[in-house]
């Protein structure tokens, strides 16, 4: 071993052993006393137990595979049932039709310990429970919900968002996907991009314009082998390498008329969709700043330079001083989010707040993390880097960082910049 590299008790990668780290971190050694605040104290004892069973299935199940699976760019539907065993799949949803009935808290909770391991494993979650479930919860009929509710939970379907087009991404009122209505059923056109686990999932909640009522916005369930519907994979990404990206491109699609979501039409319906997700990123992305503060800090202690830890120097403590404070400081935020998300009065603003402050607030951490870990920052026998580069996607999907400081702007002053 090289003089002065630490050897951590609690290896980020357990089947990867170097001289940096040798022994594996177990699944209960996990950054749990980094709580600043005591907010741990604002608990109830089943969202901890929801949480900690959360923690020691990621620690064991998918800590352990997923560098291998983002370097190679590998995505595995093994890892499905047992997101499903922990509620990974619409905590949310009630158990009359086969859900957990888990509070917001609990929710979010869940998608903070499953994106400590990594974000592409949290928008399979996020896109499954908030982005196709979750519409077919509110906007869908009582035949649908009972049709395709149970199995999603259980995994057993996994379902796709399309709203994103190759031309309006912050932009979706402008789309161009239609459909028409046919008589006995809808022809649906046009083409979606960006869009987790379109190359895998069994159904498609699809955004689209109605040509017979003057483009009112509508969700249509597509389902995959509908002649016409085809989910090209996206190559080539340096983020999210974890999580199958692709498109939707639908050319004649005959879609049964049962298949249209009918309790909720216009834009307000799948922008309903992505408050739910966009809190759940909020969670998401406080788990990857804990996990790389807690990466940081332990190899502070152990990384030796001029004869004593790095983290005996100011201006290491300074960056871990200004981490925790700031993970502090979003633990709070989140949590009442949380609560007035339980009570019903969590506002769309206040949602895109938390998503734009934790994703800029996880994306600082991380750098600053990398910097603390010099050159064995930019290998994958720690997290970090990956992190930084999955980030990257987070801080632009479901609304850019600077399209959140718009809603933000609009929301206090009542004038929309963005039209």
């Amino acid at each position: 071993m090289p003089q002065g590299m630490p050897n951590f008790a609690a290896s980020p990668i357990p089947q990867m052993s170097t001289s940096a780290n040798a022994a594996p971190r177990t699944a209960t050694d996990l950054y749990q006393y980094h709580d600043h605040y005591l907010v741990d104290e604002l608990l109830t004892a089943e969202q901890k137990l929801i949480r900690d069973t959360a923690r020691q299935h990621v620690g064991k199940h998918l800590k352990p595979i997923i560098e291998e699976r983002f370097e190679a760019a590998s995505f595995s539907k093994d890892i499905i049932p047992g997101l499903a065993e922990i509620g990974a799949f619409g905590p949310f949803l009630p158990e009359e039709y086969g859900g957990p009935g888990l509070d917001q808290i609990s929710y979010g909770l869940i998608m903070q310990e499953i994106e400590r391991c990594d974000s592409g494993l949290r928008s399979l979650c996020s896109v499954q429970g908030s982005l196709a479930m979750y519409p077919i919860w509110k906007y869908g009929s009582e035949e649908q919900k009972k049709k395709w509710l149970p199995q999603m939970v259980q995994g057993k379907k996994i379902g796709c968002f399309g709203l994103t087009e190759p031309d309006f991404g912050s932009n979706p009122g402008g789309m161009v996907t239609t459909f028409q209505d046919k008589g006995d059923h809808y022809l649906l056109n046009g083409a979606k991009m960006w869009i987790s686990n379109a190359p895998f999932a069994d159904l498609a909640i699809v955004w689209a314009k109605a040509e017979n009522t003057e483009g009112r916005i509508h969700g249509l369930i597509v389902e995959r082998g509908m002649e016409g519907f085809t989910t090209p994979t996206t190559h080539g990404k340096l983020s999210l390498r974890a999580s199958p990206t692709g498109e939707l491109v639908f050319d004649n699609v005959k879609v049964p008329k049962a298949n249209l979501l009918p309790n909720k039409s216009g834009l307000g319906a799948p922008m309903g969709c992505l408050d739910s997700a966009r809190y759940g990123i909020a969670w998401g992305t406080l788990g990857v700043a804990m996990e790389c503060y807690d990466t940081a800090l332990r190899y502070s202690k152990q990384r030796i330079q001029f004869g004593k830890p790095i983290g005996a120097f100011q201006l290491t403590q300074k960056k871990l001083a200004e981490m925790i404070t700031e993970i502090t400081k979003a633990q709070l935020l989140t949590w009442r989010l949380g609560v007035l998300r339980n009570e019903g009065r969590a506002t769309t603003a206040q949602i895109s707040m938390a998503k734009r402050n934790n994703v800029h607030l996880a994306l600082t951490v991380a750098r600053e993390a990398r910097q603390v870990l010099g050159g064995m920052g930019i290998t994958n026998e720690y997290p970090v880097m990956r992190h930084m580069a999955n980030l990257e996607s987070v801080v632009t999907y479901e609304g850019t960082h600077d399209i959140h400081l718009l809603i933000t702007g609009h929301d206090v002053t009542g004038f929309a910049a963005f039209k």
